[in-house]
């Protein structure tokens, strides 16, 4: 297993409950690859799968024989957020395991705050997480003292707020959430959607929350001078505050930079320029 210490993530084991079974879907955005996780009770013979992923027939099966080495089965699935990534398998993945795929959003309700979920044993509590996507919900193991947080909180670097099914508002709200979690102690480690688990929750928590409002800072510090420059053909507000606040960023991820930048103008109430 990999540590959050290592350069590279493969997935593996965490507690004696969680298991990230990592998919060969690599890429500036995914990182290593889409963590699925298998939560299984000491001694039960009935899994929880968080999610399957794409739609990649090589790593469902990869998950199903982890599950059968483990001498269970799937008994429930339960989905982050509606991303391709996350939840393009569904329901392919409910056809190989005949087990229900419970989500957040779209079209879906039966996940609410404060509900607990779980089988075999295993207890999860349901801490709706919003921001990232409308949809977006993560799930915590009392039992490990983890929160499972898809990718509202990444193992390594921050995510991207999908405007306009994202939302500022709302994600600074989750981060709050997750904050009273991490602060009390309920939640000491985070097994991400993409990346390494982080064991120190509450430090990273934080980090998120400073980083976002020293971004919001930025933007509001670059509007005064940008609003006064004449755009290049084919360009927005959004794609000259890229330029600048995202300036030492890989361009290969300022396509998502201006997701989160079109987020940022909407809550300062700027995309109107």
């Amino acid at each position: 297993m990999s540590t959050a210490a290592d350069a590279a993530w493969t997935g593996g084991p965490w507690g004696e409950r969680a298991h990230a079974v990592l998919c060969p879907n690599p890429s500036p955005m995914t990182l290593e690859g889409t963590n699925t996780w298998v939560l299984l009770e000491p001694g039960s013979t009935e899994a929880v799968v968080v999610d399957p992923g794409p739609l990649h027939e090589e790593h469902l099966q990869g998950v199903l024989d982890h599950v059968a080495e483990r001498g269970a089965r799937v008994a429930l699935t339960l989905l982050t957020h509606g991303h391709a990534d996350h939840a393009e398998s569904a329901d392919r993945w409910a056809e190989l395991t005949a087990a229900p795929v419970r989500r957040a959003g779209r079209g879906h309700d039966d996940l609410a705050a404060g509900d607990e979920v779980g089988v075999g044993g295993l207890e999860l509590l349901v801490v709706p997480t919003p921001g990232h996507t409308a949809d977006s919900v993560s799930f915590l193991l009392p039992a490990e003292q983890l929160l499972l947080t898809g990718d509202t909180i990444l193992g390594r670097g921050t995510t991207v707020v999908a405007y306009p099914d994202g939302d500022l508002t709302s994600y600074l709200e989750s981060l709050e959430r997750l904050r009273e979690l991490t602060g009390s102690g309920r939640a000491t480690t985070i097994a991400p959607g993409h990346g390494p688990v982080v064991p120190d929750a509450a430090a990273v928590v934080e980090h998120y929350l400073a980083h976002r409002h020293q971004r919001l800072d930025q933007v509001r510090e670059v509007l005064p001078q940008l609003r006064g420059v004449d755009p290049d053909p084919g360009t927005d507000l959004a794609d000259r505050v890229v330029e600048v606040v995202y300036a030492e960023t890989p361009r290969s991820v300022w396509p998502a930079a201006r997701s989160s930048v079109l987020a940022q103008l909407d809550y300062l109430g700027e995309l109107a320029d």
